[in-house]
């Protein structure tokens, strides 16, 4: 056991790496991985489930005892993000399937490595997650109809079978994880501790999925995709952080709005895009997997150095 979770470590902490390797190798040898493509709705629903395992009833609770963060950060969440996504697809005239991938990133909810990635910049982990969990339940609802009203005219969106999906897809799985949890708690914290590795398998195995599938245009694709993947996702740092100070949150809160709303729930649109939408549409998810897991921790670095610095000099002065 102590092996298992030793791996698991080391696999939360070289995620970033791993999921480059894959796309690499997916790339150039595409035959490969290509047998992926099926387990990619599957595999979601394994990662989900996981998070549902950590989730607890006081992780709703905040919603209740300090609503006004939390409503803050899910608006910011569904309102920068998709936005944003349009806004870059127009201004760098993306094709259509990339637009729509684009925005469909954008219309997802929080990803599930950002609560760390809190924890690490010093933000309000409690904030984190309860945003993670809030606007999770919220995206049957909020992600096709925003994808419906500002990608539709770039490609056909069934927005009623996309929410049903959410629902068997990411909703469920974390019901079940949350009960399971609920029944088997002894078993569940110890078996939590390898989920990690269990996580990192199933995003690797997605993006070398899309990859693989897409590895004729790849090449064409990749420059774009990347370039407006980065940009999407550091102006929702930036957004996402200024739009909480100029809501009144403070700084912890703040950071972890700005996390929140920067890292999204990149392998819900994968899957999304592969089965509404078409396979170069899940492109910019599977740069989104890789890129976040790179910027989330040189966010958190920066946020973390700054608060030493700034004790520091708080330390001096006395």
């Amino acid at each position: 056991m102590k092996g298992l979770i030793s791996a698991s470590r080391f696999a939360q902490n070289t995620f970033a790496l791993w999921v480059v390797i894959a796309a690499i190798l997916a790339w150039l040898s595409p035959g490969l991985f290509t047998w992926l493509t099926p387990w990619i709705t599957p595999l979601l629903g394994v990662i989900m489930f996981g998070m549902g395992l950590t989730l607890r009833g006081a992780d709703f609770a905040l919603v209740l005892r300090r609503p006004w963060p939390v409503v803050v950060g899910v608006f910011l969440q569904f309102f920068v993000m998709p936005l944003t996504a349009y806004a870059i697809a127009v201004l760098l005239q993306l094709p259509p399937e990339l637009a729509a991938g684009l925005v469909l990133v954008g219309a997802c909810p929080g990803g599930t490595a950002s609560n760390v990635i809190v924890y690490l910049s010093r933000g309000d982990v409690p904030l984190s997650v309860t945003m993670t969990s809030v606007s999770t339940l919220l995206a049957p609802i909020a992600t096709p109809f925003l994808l419906l009203w500002l990608a539709g005219a770039w490609m056909p969106v069934d927005p009623q079978s996309m929410m049903l999906s959410i629902l068997q897809v990411v909703i469920l799985p974390i019901i079940a994880g949350i009960l399971v949890r609920r029944f088997f708690p002894v078993t569940v914290k110890k078996a939590t501790e390898a989920l990690p590795l269990l996580s990192v398998t199933a995003i690797v195995a997605i993006v070398a999925g899309v990859v693989a599938l897409n590895a004729g245009s790849f090449g064409k694709l990749a420059l774009v995709t990347f370039f407006a993947v980065i940009l999407h996702n550091g102006l929702g740092y930036l957004f996402g952080y200024s739009g909480a100070r100029l809501l009144r949150l403070n700084e912890p809160a703040s950071r972890a709005v700005s996390v929140e709303v920067g890292m999204q729930n990149s392998g819900l649109s994968v899957a999304l895009a592969q089965t509404y939408l078409n396979p170069a549409a899940a492109l910019p998810g599977a740069v989104f997997s890789v890129w976040h897991n790179i910027s989330g921790p040189l966010l958190a670095t920066f946020w973390s150095r700054r608060e030493k610095i700034a004790q520091t000099s708080t330390t001096v002065q006395s």
